[in-house]
């Protein structure tokens, strides 16, 4: 039975998967830490890198040494990529990539051997969606990080890994940053495409098997470089590599692409 109680930094552990896994830890005996907009610990904008260093900062004078960190903290855009303002492309950047990059940089120097990193990417970064392309991108952006931050640190004795989940039935779509303006390219596709339906969220794994699934994987002892959560999804991963990437995106935007 483990005795030592270790320190746990979770981003974006208020809500969703990053309090699931908050409450895990907290019932192993583990001290986490929460930065998020409603943070328990720290209320911080994750996308704000000067507000989330002076957070690191602290962090290491009140609490010392870090032995895991946890980026959960993101959100999604959806809208066509022509008719979306730049200000919220930006934020999807400064939020799910920076975030979760800051987060991970201002962490290391508090990281001895054996400390973990796992960063929470999503499914949409291998298999990227219509209408949410800068989010698909974002989370793609997240994975190939984890993959680089992986061989950076394989002589350090940290281990770093990359989780993608599928669709989860948590709060997440109906708090996405949903742009419906359209023209005569489009029509009705982008609202119908992305506008979340009871049907569809019926279809979303639920989030107890989603965290005991990532609960699973960060007590590994040893990562593998990454790890997709979701039957369904490891379905679609092996369908990936034995198909082209033409007839992949044709099968997704048939599914995807909704126009009645």
């Amino acid at each position: 039975m483990r005795i030592e109680k270790r320190t746990v930094v979770i981003t974006g552990a208020s809500s969703g998967i990053g309090k699931g896994l908050k409450e895990c830890f907290e019932k192993k005996g583990d001290k986490v830490i929460d930065i998020s907009l409603d943070g328990a610990d720290y209320k911080c904008d994750v996308g704000n890198d000067q507000e989330l260093k002076k957070v690191f900062d602290d962090i290491y004078l009140n609490y010392g040494e870090i032995d895991i960190l946890i980026t959960c903290a993101g959100y999604g855009v959806s809208g066509a990529i022509e008719l979306l303002p730049e200000e919220a492309t930006r934020k999807q950047f400064d939020v799910n990539f920076f975030g979760t990059a800051n987060a991970c940089k201002y962490a290391i120097p508090m990281m001895k051997k054996k400390s973990k990193i796992v960063i929470i990417a999503s499914a949409s970064g291998i298999f990227p969606v219509p209408f949410r392309t800068y989010y698909s991108a974002s989370k793609a952006a997240v994975n190939s990080f984890a993959q680089g931050l992986k061989m950076e640190l394989s002589k350090t004795g940290i281990d770093v890994t990359s989780i993608c989940p599928g669709d989860i039935r948590t709060n997440f779509s109906a708090n996405r940053d949903k742009h419906y303006d359209t023209n005569e390219r489009y029509g009705k596709a982008i609202e119908l495409s992305t506008k979340p339906t009871e049907k569809s969220e019926k279809r979303r794994m639920s989030p107890e098997y989603a965290i005991k699934k990532i609960m699973k994987v960060i007590e590994k002892k040893k990562f593998k470089p990454q790890y997709i959560i979701g039957k369904q999804y490891h379905l679609f991963y092996a369908f990936k590599r034995l198909t082209t990437t033409n007839f992949l995106n044709k099968c997704i935007t048939k599914v995807f692409y909704k126009t009645k």
